[in-house]
């Protein structure tokens, strides 16, 4: 179901939106503008305010809501328009074209019935039992490889289970009912299923130091700013916060069960399954070759960098010996080669090549391949423009200095709060921003603001930049909110408001877990005294 098919025709929520989104802007412009705040970051606050309740809304279709910032940022004073137009074509982009790329030579070829056949045959029928089984298989992977990754893996796979029922629905009506309520319920279940995913491949990332590149980013920041002061290593930070990720990913089942419906499974027994396989016979010549295609590109994303726990490599990574070869042989600098290569240089590549594996031929004679043009031009670029409208205002964020003002401001607010009130409101201050905000750039810009506060508000640092940093991975709201909810939304079985509803429930569940957590499980692990400054804190903010 796409999201236009969420709302009815005649449906009002887009009439209502758009008169909402032109008030809230207007009305932000004209406010007085806030001390410390320049007036650009208010700018930025309008142009937000009316994005946003266009997304939710569908007051113009999300493809044109997201080109908004092209035009506004420019005439507003907020960037310029070469600056603003980057945010909209960038390596992020790429990842995900030729990801979805490699998703669609899965489906040209019928390989992703097989997995998904294979996958309903060893974890059941149960729809609760093999959303759990993709929950915990998403995670897993997404706390050694990249969230991004993961989902360009994982969502096809779903899909194709997905397209399985309902091919059992249309084909044998008689096994499931055939019903228009059976179909229903299995497009339910889809949504919840890709949902599902998006949000375990954030949770994963958020468990290791590896995970996800904003773990990376603080561990960065936080030895640049007390050089003096204790190291978390991979393996003390799953101890951190595994069990908060544990805890979340039985959240989010939950979250993703309540109102689920039973689907009549009785005869779907795995043997159903089993038989299903045979009747496809063995793999065809293609199907092996997009096999080939799909787990090399797995491999690659995963072992570009060295897999780590603690301070030893389980793996090494190839693109250490890549930035080797262009030192030693291209003659290029150091800094070049250190930011040579991508996991966008691993999906265009491997979707490139599909162009020119040959296949066999068609009924015509003629060669086939892989990937064809008219296959690949089926890749949803309105999804592309959503992602580069989120990036545009995650880079206004920065450049404005709206996030930057917003956290000053709340060390004024909470003075004087109970500890846990401090760190409840600092994971939802920052778990709102990162639904706008690219992760990395929400850490970077968060902690070095929050560190003095911290200081200022008489506590161990830690207390509030781990808070924020995790809290950064809770953007379960929005297809903005992470790069793997807009791959979930952009397989058109998510409708917006559905992403918005049960993601604000996970949100705000997600922020109560990991407070909790840090009063109640972090303060005696890592041994920090409530109201107390280390001293390496101390002379790290007096240098």
């Amino acid at each position: 179901m796409s999201d236009e098919e969420a709302l009815s025709p005649d449906s009002k929520i887009p009439f209502v939106g758009r008169i909402v989104g032109l008030v809230l802007f207007v009305g932000i412009l004209l406010l007085p503008t806030p001390d410390g705040m320049k007036a650009e970051a208010q700018r930025l606050m309008a142009v937000t305010a009316l994005v946003s309740t266009f997304w939710l809304t569908q007051a113009m279709p999300l493809a044109a809501s997201s080109m908004l910032p092209l035009v506004l940022f420019p005439i507003l004073g907020i960037q310029g328009a070469e600056v603003v137009s980057h945010a909209y074509i960038n390596k992020e982009v790429f990842l995900f074209l030729g990801g979805f790329m490699i998703a669609l030579g899965l489906e040209r070829w019928g390989l992703h019935e097989r997995i998904a056949l294979h996958i309903l045959r060893v974890l059941g029928t149960s729809p609760r039992r093999v959303l759990l089984g993709f929950l915990i298989a998403t995670a897993f992977l997404s706390m050694w490889i990249s969230n991004t990754a993961t989902a360009l893996m994982m969502v096809p796979i779903g899909m194709a289970l997905v397209r399985s029922w309902q091919d059992i629905v249309m084909r044998e009506p008689s096994t499931l009912g055939g019903s228009d309520r059976s179909k229903t319920q299995i497009r339910f279940f889809g949504a919840n299923l890709v949902l599902g995913i998006a949000w375990a491949a954030s949770i994963g990332g958020l468990m290791t130091l590896v995970g996800t590149v904003t773990n990376v980013q603080f561990q960065s920041l936080w030895q640049k700013l007390y050089p003096h002061a204790p190291r978390l290593s991979a393996g003390e930070w799953f101890s951190a916060f595994g069990p908060v990720g544990v805890a979340l990913l039985l959240a989010a089942w939950g979250v993703l069960c309540w109102g689920l419906p039973k689907l009549d499974d009785a005869q779907l027994d795995r043997s159903f399954f089993s038989d299903r396989l045979k009747r496809l016979g063995p793999p065809t010549r293609a199907q092996w070759q997009m096999a080939v295609v799909f787990v090399m590109t797995a491999g690659l994303w995963t072992f570009r960098t060295p897999l780590k726990f603690g301070s030893e490599p389980l793996s090494p990574g190839w693109e250490a010996a890549m930035q080797s070869f262009l030192v030693n042989v291209m003659g290029t600098t150091t800094a070049y080669a250190k930011t040579a290569v991508h996991d966008s240089t691993v999906a265009i590549g491997m979707a490139l090549l599909m162009f020119l594996m040959p296949t066999g031929r068609n009924e015509h004679g003629h060669t086939q391949f892989m990937m064809d043009w008219p296959t690949a031009s089926k890749l949803p670029w309105s999804l592309v423009l959503l992602i580069g409208g989120g990036f545009a205002i995650a880079d206004g964020l920065d450049s404005s200095g709206l996030a930057q003002w917003a956290s000053g401001t709340f060390a004024h607010v909470v003075a004087g709060w109970p500890l846990w009130g401090v760190i409840l409101a600092l994971a939802v201050l920052s778990t709102f921003f990162t639904e706008f905000a690219t992760n990395v750039v929400l850490v970077s810009v968060m902690v070095p603001v929050l560190a003095p506060v911290a200081v200022q508000l008489h506590q161990d640092p830690r207390l509030l930049l781990l808070p924020t940093t995790i809290a950064a991975s809770f953007g379960f709201m929005l297809p903005i909110g992470t790069p793997p909810n807009a791959i979930a939304f952009g397989t058109g079985l998510v409708p917006m408001g559905h992403m918005a509803k049960c993601g604000a429930l996970l949100n705000l569940i997600a922020c109560v877990v990991l407070t909790l957590a840090t009063v109640v499980y972090l303060l005696p692990l890592l041994g920090i005294e409530p109201g107390v400054v280390p001293d390496w804190a101390s002379s790290s903010v007096k240098d």
